[in-house]
């Protein structure tokens, strides 16, 4: 279940990185490298309580799945990308 401050990072067909909230019509952010998005996605979940940071490819693709704390997941799975 999506929760308000949960977020996603992609590409936009510009070539600039978005981060965005799920519930938003536009993006929090533009960047020029996926880093600095999901960097700056995950600070404003930190300092929202956490929640769910979703980055997908150059594909369009979900690439990775990360909950960021404080948020809770009542069923973490075992990290195979960190």
């Amino acid at each position: 279940m999506s929760k308000k401050q949960d977020r996603t990072v992609y590409r936009r067909e510009d070539g600039q990185w978005v981060n965005k909230r799920n519930d938003s019509k536009r993006a929090s952010s533009l960047h020029k490298t996926q880093g600095a998005a999901e960097n700056s996605a995950r600070g404003m979940l930190t300092n929202q309580g956490g929640g769910e940071l979703t980055t997908k490819g150059l594909n369009g693709r979900i690439r990775s799945k990360d909950t960021i704390s404080p948020g809770r997941d009542p069923f973490p799975p075992k990290d195979t990308e960190h």
